[in-house]
């Protein structure tokens, strides 16, 4: 059970209200008026509570669990224990996704605006808006309804906000048009100067930085990351990007549709990525590269050339996994006939 200190808890919930939510099929049909208040973890659920089997590993935390009910795949129904009620999918994490956020669903927030936060006169807030205390507002910035600005946080002149956006603390958002159902987490920086210097003798020359930061829908920035706005041409994050803590993305890199990019992945200037593209942990990517949709680069993998659609690599310099793994196993061998 979560924390009522800070998470509030919506429900109950009957079984065939949740299988509707989460486009799952009732095992058995008798159980859909019974009631379920909240989430939890396979060891530590209870009757009133639902959780999920998604991994094979934990079937026997599965067997022995005491979870009212649970979401699992139809190949493993067999394995329930006794009086446990199903909801079958063939996808149970995001079944049970969709199930966690209606016991928890984003609070709306509450509209206002602190006594210490400084919204300039020509700014826009849509309706519903909360600023919290000591956050900055600057100059022509449009926010859309119900958009949620934390303590401290600095939003740019001129920049435009979606609906249902959320700043968190100590953020920074300036040069930037965002979409709606954005949020953006503590300490993150978006819209600094890239990084563009022009190198001599004489000393680096600073290039003015004059793009802009193009962020759409749905998309998350974790903590502490950053994304700079583009040189000329626009740094663009597209819809339903993903993207973790400490993660350092370029100007005029461009993102497509719904990539994941996992802690301290940095991407340098003007790389491209497709659709549905991943990048593990602290993967690292020259400039100037394409990255085609449905890529998969491993952790650490050092990226420098480009990346062909569906490809999986890995290593650096990233090859293909499988040469990867060959040359990690024949560097061991190596090693240990050394010995």
């Amino acid at each position: 059970m979560a924390d009522p200190r800070f998470f509030t808890v919506a429900g109950p919930f009957s079984l065939r209200d949740l299988a509707g939510m989460a486009g799952a099929d009732m095992a058995d049909p008798a159980d859909g008026d019974r009631l379920f208040h909240d989430v939890a973890a396979l060891d530590a659920a209870t009757p009133e509570q639902i959780s999920f089997l998604d991994n094979r590993k934990y079937i026997s935390a599965f067997q022995a669990s005491r979870a009212g009910a649970a979401i699992i795949h139809p190949d493993l129904a067999d394995r329930a224990p006794a009086g446990m009620a199903l909801l079958l999918s063939k996808d149970p994490y995001r079944a049970y996704a969709k199930v966690a956020q209606a016991f928890y669903p984003v609070a709306v927030p509450v509209p206002g605006i602190a006594g210490s936060a400084v919204v300039d006169s020509s700014a826009i807030l849509g309706d519903g808006c909360r600023v919290e205390h000591g956050a900055v507002i600057g100059a022509r910035v449009e926010l859309g309804a119900r958009c949620r600005i934390g303590p401290n946080v600095v939003i740019g002149d001129g920049v435009v906000m979606g609906e249902d956006c959320i700043v968190g603390a100590n953020a920074t958002v300036q040069f930037a048009r965002i979409g709606s159902r954005v949020t953006v987490y503590p300490g993150a920086r978006i819209g600094q100067d890239g990084f563009g210097f022009a190198m001599g003798a004489q000393g680096h020359l600073k290039v003015p930085q004059l793009g802009r930061v193009i962020i759409g829908n749905d998309v998350e920035v974790g903590a502490n990351s950053t994304i700079d706005r583009g040189a000329g041409p626009d740094t663009v994050i597209g819809d339903g990007c993903m993207i973790d803590n400490l993660v350092q993305i370029g100007h005029n890199v461009q993102l497509g549709r719904c990539c994941v990019i996992v802690a301290q992945v940095g991407i340098s200037g003007s790389t491209q990525f497709g659709d549905f593209v991943a990048a593990g942990g602290q993967a690292g990517f020259a400039g100037h590269l394409k990255v085609g949709p449905g890529a998969r680069i491993t952790a650490q993998a050092g990226v420098t050339r480009d990346i062909g659609a569906g490809e999986t690599v890995g290593g650096t310099p990233a090859v293909p996994r499988i040469e990867w793994l060959r040359q990690s196993a024949m560097l061991s061998k190596m090693v240990r006939n050394k010995g």
